[in-house]
């Protein structure tokens, strides 16, 4: 079943569902602490994890299709990632 996926693409799923999961994990022990405090700590920390999975992601798409793509196209594509992290910082 697996050979039907893309290398590239059953990575990139991959980490979405370890992101999934430990998104679902965070609701959990916010749930089982039932306090303000905590969740608020396991909210900050669900924060630091998203950055990486986004990163993670978008640079394994990238060198799926660094193959495919033009050099300008691929500048273009790392130009909206500068853009969108630009964003997110202001």
């Amino acid at each position: 079943m697996l050979n039907i996926f893309e290398k590239v693409v059953l990575s990139m799923a991959a980490i979405r569902i370890l992101s999934g999961m430990l998104e679902i994990t965070a609701a959990f022990f916010m749930l089982h602490f039932n306090t303000v405090e905590r969740a608020l700590v396991i909210n900050s920390l669900l924060s630091i994890v998203g950055p990486i999975i986004f990163f993670s992601t978008m640079t394994i798409g990238i060198y799926g299709l660094s193959t495919k793509l033009s050099f300008s196209s691929l500048l273009w594509i790392m130009l909206g990632i500068v853009c969108i992290v630009y964003g997110i910082k202001k």
